[in-house]
């Protein structure tokens, strides 16, 4: 009779997770959050783990912890607790215990006459609600919480006073360097102890919170330097003990499959991880440095990356015009401008636009950086002759309409390029100059002829990365007379009384006083006019001034633009570009 009754029991409980799982995933599916295929995938996963499907989903990385937490909102009716709804001081300290707290991941943020408001990562945790309503002796009032709003709240209200960093490694045994000679075995122990793999998820999960594009640990003589790039700028973070280098990087080059017994020569790998519910790729390089291998990773978060020409910062003109370009039918496009500039950005989103049924699309990149569905995507491979210009060969003889180059290098690739042009091919690519004038200059120095550069290249985007003033603590103040004068501002303006924006900084930019980068622009056209001066072999400056008579709109005036709309400060602007 026992056995029935559990029998019937686990039935029942079965049924439940079902009904739910089927629910909420229709729901996330109807927001836009999920596909059905990553459902499917999902409720396979569940029949042999048996666990909910809320948890299933954001530990596969198929959907993020924020929108988990609105799609639990929305299905059980409770609101979200906001960042900003988490007390200044702990609630009810000499009565539930902070280890309690951060093993039911849940945080009192109010009292209220009707009773404690508790945010919870799992709203559904009857245990947790029915223990806090009996330390508290009030009724409890569930909210759902961002599991990393509740884990940041812990840390501000009840972290020691060791540092995080102090905590992972304190227990850890890992020694003085030894140096070249360490051993194999001794290095691969050192990776596998805990607080090492614990300190190595923290940086990763702590740069995906942060939204930094890179993690950069630099070994020097008496400290290990851990920095991310925020917004394109470095900030420095908490270091571990230099004596941990060799464990810290061996782990991650085992994450990488990397070759840790190799510590002479440079290496490259990638990591697959789910963070907080997102799929995130991890692009690995390593560089033997005086005092040990240094290590940048680039953080490829695909779910922050806006592939749609109005939220990179494209103006109505400069989208007009680059839309022209990228509209006919063969011809050369190219973005320009330094590493980190949103070029491979600028060309994915350009590719999603061509994307459809009646072309093939196919590119040859070094790394590919994101998947584009229904584009044919392959990775050069240099130490088996895979090159930039033997995989464009390649690709003429697989009939393609459009070509992305990842970046020509050479001339080989430059010709290639221009040689699939001229057959009828629309081609993309980038180049590394400082805009969109010096790359006919760049190009002919590389030594492509004047008359096919002239024949093949439909136009030139030069783009630069500016940081995003935060919409909450932005401060507008009258632009200086002066400043207005020698910048001649009053070109930008139709009112005498022109309005800047300063950064101040508050709790929801983290005091930086910008949230995110947008992109400045400039896009050059090959009209007959620049022609002529590319025939006579003109600087780049004439060029550019000739592209401007004939109405491009400079980065520079692009940005002041963007200044003087509050969308960035004229301090980012000056940072990098300037007038001609």
């Amino acid at each position: 009779m026992g056995a029935a009754r559990e029998m019937e029991r686990m039935l029942d409980i079965e049924d439940k997770q079902q009904s739910f799982a089927a629910s909420l995933g229709e729901l996330l599916i109807d927001c836009g959050k999920l596909a059905a295929s990553g459902l499917e995938r999902a409720l396979r996963l569940q029949e042999d783990t048996h666990e909910r499907i809320d948890v299933i989903l954001t530990r596969l990385g198929l959907v993020s912890e924020r929108d988990m937490a609105e799609a639990l909102s929305a299905y059980l009716n409770l609101p979200v607790a906001e960042p900003g709804d988490y007390p200044v001081a702990p609630l009810f300290g000499d009565r539930v215990s902070a280890d309690f707290l951060k093993e039911f991941r849940v945080m009192p943020i109010a009292e209220t006459p009707d009773g404690l408001v508790l945010a919870m990562a799992d709203p559904l945790d009857d245990y947790a609600i029915d223990a806090m309503r009996l330390a508290v002796g009030k009724p409890v009032i569930p909210r759902v919480g961002v599991p990393a709003d509740i884990e940041a709240a812990y840390e501000r209200l009840y972290g020691s006073s060791r540092s995080s960093i102090e905590q992972i490694l304190e227990d850890t045994a890992v020694g003085e360097d030894q140096g070249a000679e360490e051993d194999i075995e001794r290095l691969k122990d050192l990776a596998s102890e805990a607080p090492v793999i614990r300190f190595v998820n923290l940086l990763i999960s702590k740069a995906v919170e942060m939204r930094a594009s890179d993690i950069h640990i630099e070994p020097f003589e008496r400290k290990l330097r851990v920095r991310y790039r925020v917004d394109g700028i470095l900030r420095e973070a908490e270091a571990p003990p230099s004596r941990s280098r060799a464990a810290i990087v061996s782990r991650i080059k085992l994450m990488a499959k990397l070759n840790i017994a190799e510590t002479r020569l440079p290496q490259d790998g990638r990591i697959k991880l789910a963070i907080r519910g997102k799929e995130v790729d991890l692009r690995l390089s390593t560089v033997p440095t005086m005092h040990g291998e240094g290590v940048a990773i680039r953080v490829l978060d695909r779910a922050s990356v806006a592939l749609d020409f109005s939220q990179l910062g494209f103006n109505d003109q400069a989208l007009q015009t680059y839309t022209n370009i990228l509209d006919q039918p063969y011809g050369i496009l190219l973005a320009t401008g330094p590493t980190g500039s949103g070029k491979t950005t600028t060309l994915y989103t350009s590719l999603l636009r061509l994307n459809n049924s009646e072309r093939k699309i196919l590119t040859v990149e070094d790394p590919i950086e994101y998947q584009l569905e229904g584009v044919n995507q392959l990775q050069v491979k240099p130490q088996i002759g895979l090159s930039f210009a033997h995989a464009l060969r390649a690709f003429l003889r697989h009939d393609p309409d459009v070509i992305m180059v990842g970046e020509i290098r050479d001339l080989e690739t430059a010709e290639v390029a221009v040689q699939a042009a001229l057959t009828g091919h629309k081609v993309l690519s980038t180049l590394h100059t400082n805009d969109a004038a010096s790359t006919v200059t760049r190009l002919l120095d590389m030594g492509v002829r004047d008359y096919l550069l002239t024949s093949t290249i439909n136009g030139v985007v030069g783009q630069r990365l500016v940081r995003t003033l935060c919409p909450d603590c932005r401060e507008p103040y009258p632009a200086p007379p002066e400043l207005a004068q020698r910048l001649r501002l009053d070109r930008f303006a139709s009112t005498p009384e022109m309005m800047l924006y300063r950064a101040t900084g508050c709790e929801s930019c983290d005091g930086s006083g910008y949230v995110g980068r947008i992109g400045i622009y400039e896009v050059l056209t090959m009209t007959n006019s620049v022609r002529q001066l590319v025939f006579r072999n003109a600087e780049a400056n004439e060029i550019k001034r000739g592209a401007i008579e004939a109405g491009m709109q400079t980065m520079y005036q692009d940005g002041v633009l963007k200044a003087l709309a509050g969308k960035t400060t004229l301090e980012e602007v000056l940072r990098v570009t300037r007038d001609i």
